[in-house]
């Protein structure tokens, strides 16, 4: 068996223990999926912050639904789904609020102890290189945070995270053949606005 069956295994495993009460088994599934999770969160609202808020309420809703959970899809893909229904709500609570903070793709992210930083390449760039990178980087993120959610999702969860198209299709509740034109047609808009980006450069 692959690691990735072995890991379902074990998740079924411990979420047995956690509908008995287990708190110890369910710190064991949050150790194991938070960094997915927080990594979409934060694809999906672009602030770190709110990705921190939207992975501990989820898991504390995922606690609380946990005995309604049945299994018939993968416990990861019912963890994304809870995550990217509290990112839609947080990306429209900023909307309305009328703020949006921009997040640097080389931003550091959290670990257990601490900030940790990016590693830096053994061959750093010039420095001309390094800004352009960084601003194709910007250029990129500012397209895809222009889609709208339907499309923007499709591409995050498949794109960045590489989840199959029937994860996909399952944690937003789509039939497969939706996630595949919504994906194509995400891929095109960001395309033509890199083209137009990048003229700017």
């Amino acid at each position: 068996m692959d690691a990735h069956g072995q890991k379902s295994d074990d998740d079924q495993a411990l979420l047995k223990a956690c509908r008995n009460g287990d708190l110890a088994a369910y710190e064991c599934l949050v150790k194991r999926h938070q960094r997915m999770l927080f990594n979409i969160a934060l694809r999906m609202t672009g602030v770190s912050e709110d990705a921190c808020d939207i992975v501990q309420d989820a898991f504390i809703a995922a606690w609380q639904k946990i005995g309604d959970f049945r299994g018939e899809a993968k416990l990861s893909t019912w963890l994304t789904a809870i995550v990217v229904n509290l990112s839609r709500n947080r990306r429209q609570q900023s909307r309305q609020r009328g703020r949006h903070e921009a997040y640097s793709l080389d931003a550091p992210f959290p670990g257990s102890n601490g900030e940790i930083f990016p590693d830096p390449p053994s061959e750093a760039p010039s420095a001309l290189q390094q800004m352009e990178e960084v601003e194709l980087r910007l250029f990129l993120h500012r397209c895809i945070d222009a889609l709208t959610d339907e499309f923007r999702e499709v591409l995050i969860l498949r794109d960045m995270h590489e989840l199959s198209y029937e994860e996909v299709a399952g944690t937003l509740n789509l039939r497969e053949g939706t996630v595949k034109s919504r994906l194509f047609r995400a891929r095109d808009a960001v395309k033509e606005c890199l083209k137009k980006a990048v003229g700017k450069i």
